[in-house]
């Protein structure tokens, strides 16, 4: 019994410094944070050296050389000799949506929803936020023309994922162009119908067709509408969720994020755009963007790429790392994204590879995975720069944010510290103490006459009984 005591009490003690990872620590007698004695790259008005911030109930309240707390019981951390940014955004993500994104059975659907599948308790989420990542746009696969509709979460780990949502981020939906929609690498089974298109052409109708389609819809609800005033007995039209979101992406309320790569293909998604009324928001992975920038800014599309990742397969054979600066020097805006739960811990890295590939400077090279994410996903009145008002979804780096030796230390979101470098430290110890612990309180109960040589090994499971299996089998 009190070995059982023993074991139980490590378990609360365990769990009580692991829930304190990712927790802010802040006094509860105080709203605010001062971090003082820092390098801030703000990504919107330059650097600030020495400079400090104040975060109260979760804004930026004030950020400065000379900013103090007003509250006397503010928590205060120096970060004196280290660098403070913004949150990092990652503006295509597949993250915390459980490996459910291609909805593969059709070509168009935009009725299926990531945020109804969100995982708050997927290990990458805390492993993203040890890198300072804060938001991320968690798209559908590329399997369809055209897919599902996206989430912009913040990785608020801990808190009820409802919370997570940014409330008012422009809804979204994931576009596809070339081999994945087109199922190039797909084999059907035997007696299995391929699924349509399967060519480039075919995408593009399947759009078409999906755009004409919303807006036969749309001029069915705009007739009942008119007819309701002075018709009781109007029947309103069959309600389509499909259509409803293709709708809404015609009147300008749901956000266009289309994966592409050729340059044909994306002349033919802009010109498709501006024959049936609906815009591009950004192009993801784009990796022949630089052969059409001047188009693409015309259009007016953000272009979200990767910083030096290609000839994976066909399409993205004629890629360059200069892409992201020439697209930039051409007016577009551009950022760097993970596609990847690994890729989204180290954005910080991937960013100065627009600097070495073309000479971009340092402060555009922060935006593209911070301001210039936020302008993307239409959040950028909330985040994305160090500006007063702004969220504090901030984060705190040991040496400059581009050197290959710097660690994110913390992670704040909304001014809540939601990784903690220190506490994860602290934790990984208490884990090892723990294990120890139960496995020396396993190992002590020994048997009668059982020698101490013949103890059981604790990571082996005991055989089954038949009495067992059955239970099982049940």
């Amino acid at each position: 019994m009190k070995k059982m005591k023993a074991i139980t009490s490590i378990a609360v003690t365990l769990a009580l410094s692991v829930s304190a990872l990712g927790q802010s620590g802040q006094s509860a007698a105080s709203s605010e944070t001062l971090i003082k004695n820092a390098t801030i790259l703000t990504a919107s008005h330059g650097t600030i050296k020495n400079g400090s911030i104040l975060i109260r109930n979760g804004k930026i309240a004030a950020v400065g050389v000379d900013v103090k707390a007003t509250d006397p019981n503010a928590r205060v951390i120096d970060a004196t000799g280290k660098y403070v940014t913004p949150g990092i955004i990652d503006c295509h993500s597949h993250t915390a949506s459980t490996g459910s994104i291609n909805e593969g059975s059709m070509s168009v659907t935009a009725m299926v929803r990531i945020q109804d599948i969100v995982e708050p308790e997927h290990p990458n989420i805390y492993r993203q936020l040890a890198g300072g990542l804060t938001t991320v746009n968690v798209l559908h696969g590329s399997a369809n023309a055209i897919g599902g509709q996206n989430a912009v979460l913040k990785l608020k780990r801990g808190k009820p994922v409802n919370e997570w949502f940014v409330a008012d981020a422009p809804p979204g939906i994931k576009f596809a162009l070339g081999e994945n929609p087109k199922r190039s690498n797909f084999q059907p089974q035997p007696g299995q119908q391929r699924r349509y298109p399967a060519t480039r052409m075919g995408v593009e109708e399947v759009i078409r067709e999906a755009f004409i389609q919303a807006k036969e819809y749309m001029a069915e609800w705009q007739e009942y509408e008119k007819k309701k005033g002075t018709d009781s007995k109007a029947i309103p039209p069959r309600r389509d969720l499909k259509l409803d979101a293709l709708a809404e992406i015609l009147q300008g309320k749901r956000l266009i994020h289309a994966h592409c790569y050729r340059s044909d293909e994306i002349l033919m998604l802009l010109t498709l755009g501006d024959e049936l009324g609906f815009k591009i928001k950004t192009l993801q992975h784009v990796l022949e963007g630089y052969k059409v920038a001047k188009e693409i800014a015309a259009h007016k599309a953000g272009a979200s790429t990767f910083a030096d990742s290609w000839s994976y397969k066909m399409e993205a054979f004629d890629a360059i790392p200069y892409n992201m600066a020439v697209m930039a020097s051409r007016g577009v805006v551009v950022t760097i994204n993970s596609d990847s739960d690994e890729r989204a811990r180290r954005l910080y890295l991937e960013a100065p590879k627009a600097m070495k590939y073309g000479g971009v400077s340092e402060e555009e090279a922060l935006k593209m995975i911070t301001l210039n994410a936020a302008i993307q996903l239409g959040i950028d009145h909330r985040t994305g720069s160090i500006d007063v008002g702004k969220d504090a979804d901030l984060v705190i780096f040991s040496q400059h944010p581009f050197s290959v030796y710097t660690v994110p230390e913390m992670t704040f979101i909304e001014g809540e510290v939601y990784f903690d470098r220190k506490a994860d430290l602290e934790g990984r110890e208490a884990l090892k103490r723990e294990k120890e612990a139960l496995i020396k309180a396993e190992r002590g109960q020994t048997g009668p006459g059982q020698k101490k040589d013949d103890r059981p090994d604790p990571n082996l499971r005991p055989k089954e009984s038949p009495k067992d299996q059955e239970d099982i089998n049940r």
